[in-house]
């Protein structure tokens, strides 16, 4: 009984698996009939050249075969039988080539290769996104957005001079490669041991320590083939990564900040630490060229998205270059801007929805974007009593102000909350859901 229940629960997944095949979009059922259109032709035509004769002698014999069968067995019987039988071949056939491509590509277990394919058609099919931005931010949208489109291009800022990518910048003269590797992690097919392998920092030996290897190997890359640019072209095709990872120029840019006070701060690991309010910002050199890779994608997007991240030294460094502002403006296409939820110490201090927004116009000196993605519900009682710490507080969210501005207010819940350090992040998954919702039109803004 056991046996029989197992045949009949897996009986409808095979046949369900089977159809599966016959879905629009795959492209096979076509290839199948011109196939089989082929075979029958080179038949006739073999036929043809022999002046018909073995056609005539296989036609006589079908038919003698045919009517000793009739004599044997009823036509209403026989036909579907030989019915049944035929598609049985043609099924199990077909069943058989299926299995041995998924050998041979090594599939999971748990995957199909007509659900693989399926998949890949649907992604390939996806809308083209830019998103542009820096650091954890970015790297979080993109785990979300993979899922949707295979069609995105990163647009990353090189303005970092901290840490492992400030050391490698200022030893080697190479462009920073640490948020560039952060996005190509979280584009992988592999992801989870692809971010732990270029995450991995060197804990001894000379000259290693504090180095991650994903900036060790992105470096190696662009001494090997000239470039950032043609390094990560390169390490996508090896990494398997879906979509496109540009730096928005090739310049070696320094970020400098004007603060309220008079102060000139060099450096984008030192604009946070100088703990001011900053008036301006600004790079060396200034107007620096983008990269036309980065300008060719905007012009092509269906669909751009600016942030999360860092607002002066994530989100602004790509806008400091002047074609990828000027891109932005023009492109005929919806652009969203993705709030951080939590204010940033050194950066946007008591800064509102308003104030993120006008900071990004200050630098275009335009409108860039439609609307403005706001996360809906307050941080947990003890996450905010650990921001407050820090002095960093939700972004409040002024509409009536930003109403004037002429942005619509797109209200989600977007948070993950760590528990137990009391950190919140935006969830890359909800993220990218709402952000294709409000895309494609079927969920609504609200104001």
């Amino acid at each position: 009984m056991n046996h029989l229940s197992s045949v009949r629960k897996k009986t409808p997944a095979r046949v369900n698996r089977w159809f599966k095949w016959l879905s629009p979009g795959l492209f096979v059922k076509r290839w199948l009939l011109i196939s089989a259109s082929g075979f029958l032709l080179t038949v006739l035509g073999i036929a043809i050249w022999s002046k018909l004769t073995p056609i005539y002698r296989l036609l006589e014999f079908i038919s003698s075969l045919f009517e000793t069968i009739a004599k044997v067995v009823p036509s209403y019987v026989s036909g579907p039988l030989a019915i049944a039988i035929g598609l049985f071949l043609v099924f199990w056939g077909q069943l058989r080539t299926v299995g041995s491509i998924t050998e041979v590509f090594k599939l999971d277990q748990d995957e199909e290769l007509i659900d693989m394919l399926l998949t890949r058609r649907r992604l390939n099919k996806g809308p083209k996104i830019v998103a542009i931005g820096g650091g954890t931010g970015l790297s979080t949208l993109l785990r979300g957005l993979k899922k949707y489109s295979n069609n995105i291009t990163a647009i990353v800022t090189v303005a970092d001079d901290g840490g492992s990518s400030g050391r490698l910048r200022r030893e080697i003269g190479v462009l920073p490669p640490g948020d560039i590797r952060n996005c190509l992690a979280a584009l992988a097919d592999e992801e989870k041991l692809l971010t732990e392998l270029f995450q991995y920092r060197f804990q001894a030996g000379d000259g290693l320590v504090g180095h991650s290897f994903g900036n060790l190997f992105l470096t190696a890359m662009s001494e090997i083939t000239g470039d950032l640019e043609q390094a990560v072209a390169a390490s996508s095709q090896v990494l398997a990564i879906r979509g496109k990872v540009l730096p928005a120029t090739l310049s070696d840019v320094r970020l400098w900040a004007e603060l309220d006070d008079g102060r000139i701060v060099e450096g984008e690991s030192n604009i946070p630490k100088a703990k001011g309010r900053i008036r301006n910002l600004g790079c060396l050199p200034s107007n620096p060229p983008a990269l036309p890779a980065a300008i060719k994608a905007i012009e092509e997007a269906d669909y751009i998205i600016i942030g999360p991240g860092s607002l002066y030294t994530s989100i602004i460094p790509n806008l400091l270059v002047p074609e990828i502002c000027e891109a932005i403006a023009h492109a005929p296409v919806p652009r969203i801007y993705v709030c951080n939820i939590m204010t940033q110490p050194g950066e946007t201090e008591g800064y509102t929805i308003a104030d993120h927004i006008r900071a990004i116009d200050r630098v275009c000196n335009r409108k860039l974007f439609d609307a403005v993605l706001v996360h809906r519900q307050s941080p947990s009682p003890q996450s905010l009593q650990r921001y407050a710490q820090e002095n960093s507080h939700p972004v409040f969210l002024d509409r009536e102000d930003v109403a004037n501005l002429g942005r619509r207010i797109v209200l989600a819940n977007v948070m993950d909350e760590d528990e137990s350090t009391g950190y919140v992040r935006h969830n890359s998954h909800r993220l990218a859901r709402v952000l294709l919702r409000w895309y494609s039109g079927k969920w609504q803004p609200k104001y």
